[in-house]
């Protein structure tokens, strides 16, 4: 039986790095994944962790409060206690997969522009300009 559990979600907190007493790195982010329609829509808060050399890599960079993610991996599911003494649910993703799928939502995000290959006053030719209007006639 496998045990993979997989969805999109966003980025609830900035991904914190830390290391047990053994030295093994654990890369933890907590990611919200909404379900549900209308007025039964609820929010699920799914705590991830990476382990190992991966936690250790420039991920932690990348997964700030906002960013929307794909996460895969084997999820488990614990009981705790909570303060007022009700007991409380926590799913927990031991993650094999974390990409990055959207932009983030805050608008102070650096813009990244890359050089082009062509000196400025050319313009290569593409069959791909989408800003471009389509004269066709597609009945659709």
């Amino acid at each position: 039986m496998s045990n993979v559990f997989s969805f999109t979600g966003t980025v609830g907190r900035d991904a914190e790095v830390r290391y047990l007493p053994s030295g093994q790195a654990v890369l933890n982010v907590t990611v919200a994944n909404n379900i549900g329609f209308g007025d039964k829509q609820q929010t699920l808060w799914i705590r991830c962790a990476v382990w190992g050399k991966r936690a250790e890599g420039q991920l932690q960079n990348y997964l700030k409060k906002g960013q929307q993610v794909f996460v895969s991996g084997e999820l488990s599911q614990s009981e705790y206690r909570a303060q007022d003494g009700s007991t409380k649910t926590s799913l927990e993703l031991n993650a094999n997969i974390i990409d990055l799928v959207g932009k983030r939502n805050e608008s102070s995000q650096p813009q990244q522009s890359y050089p082009s290959s062509q000196p400025s006053g050319q313009q290569a030719p593409s069959h791909d300009n989408f800003d471009a209007p389509y004269d066709d006639d597609i009945p659709f």
